[in-house]
Formats: C-alpha cells, structure tokens, sequence
C-alpha cells in the first residue's frame, strides 16, 4: 500500500538529479489527472461548480476515474519504454509504440497525433511533413522521456532527438520551438537551476518568435494551441512559489487542462522536487501509473547517465 511519504523518503539516498526526474514524472501525471477533470470548461464553469478545483476526482468529459490519466501520460509512457527498448530515441521504435497504442482504442487521441500514426502504418514514414496548422501541444506534452534520456547530451542532439519523436506526429516551427523550449527549461530544473533561469528560457522564446509573448495579458480557456498552452503555463509557472499554487493555478483556467495541467506538472515537479508535491495528490494517482512512472524516470535516468558521473 502506498504510504504518505514514501516516495519521498524512499529516495532520500538517490541524487537529486534522479529525485528531480522522478518528480517530474510524477508531476506530468498528477497535472494530467487534476486537469482532465475540468478540460474544455471554461474558468466560470469551474468556479460556478467548484468554487475552485483542488482534488483529483475523475469524472470530467471522459468519465474518468479519481487518480486516472489520459493520452498525455499515457504517450509519454510509450515513447518512454520505446526509447529503453531501442537504448535511443530511434523514431521507429518511438512510432511503433505510438501506434500500438492507439490499437489499444486510447480513451483520448488528438486528431494530429492520429494522422500521424496513420501515415506510419500506411507508409512507414516516421515524420510528417511540415503542416502550417500542425501547431498543437501533442508533442510537447509528451516529451519528457527525451528530457531525461538526453540529460546528458550536447544542445544539437537534444533538439535532434526532440525533433524525431515530434515529427511523427507534429511538424511545424512553432511546435519544435515550444516544444524544445519546454525540453531545455525542464532540463535546467532537474540540474539544479534557479526559476529565474527557466524564466529567461521562456523570454528567450518570446523573443524568437513574438506570438509567445506572455507577460501582457492572462491567457485563460488556453486551446490546444501550443502558443496559448505555453502562454497558460508560463504565467502559472513564474507567478506562484509552490507546486500546488502553480498547477491549481493553471488547471482552474480550464480549457485543455489536462495538458496545460501535465506540462505544469512536468516542469515545476523537476523544480519543486519530490517534497514539494502534495500527498494527497500522490495517494490519489492511480498506483500502476504512479510506480511506471517511477520506474521509467529511473531508467531514463540510468540510460542518460552510462559513462557519466551522476
């Protein structure tokens, strides 16, 4: 039975790299499950039922289960074990596990993501061809098994690496730059850096591609859009001081919550770290994904690190 403390506490000898890892795992399914609830409603909906959303309760659009996830975690789980199998990012590996999985009639698939793995199956190709309407957040809310395997490597083989697996099913500028931007911020919060150092990651994007731009006006009901999920997540992220405030914060402005709520996860876990995710939220993740999420953070980890000191 899990017990409160006992990730946490289980860990306690691990480096903080690998604690920092498995926080992000486990704050990419937590953001998942708390957001899936209120996805597509609107932030005056939320409010009118419940004053403000706190709990992982299921229920939501898809009828879920309390500690249940969707396609975000469950995508990032597939590309995960693929990567491990291949002891790579190899994209058809990554494309093969993309495409068993929608064999097993997922409970949520983007229509971008489904086009993808159709043209797989149909050609064998592994990257779509650039799309002007290919912008949406699929990729990004999925890559953080290739933040760990390539904790290690050099900036040119990250962005290569991110772009392999994106490209199976995204492939568009804005896509990759978002993408990568939360890659490289991710990246920097397991190694340890400040918030203000993720935040000049998140200006620097704005900077290279101005309809990011973040700080002028709250971007609430974000859609699937990988500016407005950004735009969502960046706010949240640099205008709170905990895990929790950042992730309710995010999650109640509803709209794709469950992926706005995930990415959140994902990169304030690695900065807040175990000790900073709430309890209650961890006894409420369903317990298989809760321990595969662990388990393939810690081999990732194991892959990034062969050769290297911890």
């Amino acid at each position: 039975m899990f017990r409160a403390g006992s990730v946490s506490n289980g860990l306690a000898a691990e480096p903080h790299t690998l604690q920092r890892c498995i926080a992000a795992y486990l704050g990419l399914a937590i953001g998942d499950a708390l957001g899936a609830t209120v996805e597509f409603m609107t932030p005056t909906e939320i409010r009118h039922e419940y004053g403000v959303h706190r709990e992982i309760t299921g229920g939501g659009w898809l009828r879920l289960k309390a500690g249940e996830i969707t396609d975000d975690t469950e995508m990032s789980l597939a590309l995960g074990d693929a990567i491990l199998s291949a002891g790579k990012v190899e994209p058809v590996s990554i494309a093969t596990a993309f495409s068993d999985w929608m064999r097993g009639k997922p409970k949520d698939i983007g229509n971008t993501v489904r086009r993808g793995i159709v043209q797989f199956r149909r050609t064998g190709q592994t990257a779509m061809p650039e799309g002007e309407h290919d912008a949406g957040n699929g990729a990004c809310m999925r890559c953080l098994p290739v933040i760990i395997a390539t904790l290690r490597q050099s900036l040119p083989e990250v962005v290569q690496a991110s772009r392999l697996q994106a490209h199976i099913t995204h492939n568009n500028p804005l896509s990759d730059a978002g993408t990568e931007c939360i890659l490289h911020m991710t990246q920097a919060a397991i190694l340890g850096e400040p918030l203000a150092e993720l935040e000049i990651l998140a200006q620097q994007l704005a900077q290279r591609f101005p309809v990011f731009e973040y700080r002028k006006s709250q971007r609430d009901n974000p859609s699937g859009y990988i500016v407005d999920t950004l735009q969502a997540v960046f706010q949240a992220l640099f205008a709170t001081d905990s895990f929790e405030a950042a992730l309710l914060d995010v999650v109640n402005r509803g709209g794709d919550a469950d992926t706005t709520g995930a990415i959140l996860g994902m990169v304030a876990g690695a900065y807040y770290g175990l000790d900073g995710i709430p309890t209650r939220w961890l006894q409420t993740l369903d317990n298989p994904t809760r321990l595969h999420c662990i388990e393939q953070a810690r081999s990732l980890y194991q892959l990034a690190t062969q050769g290297h000191s911890p």
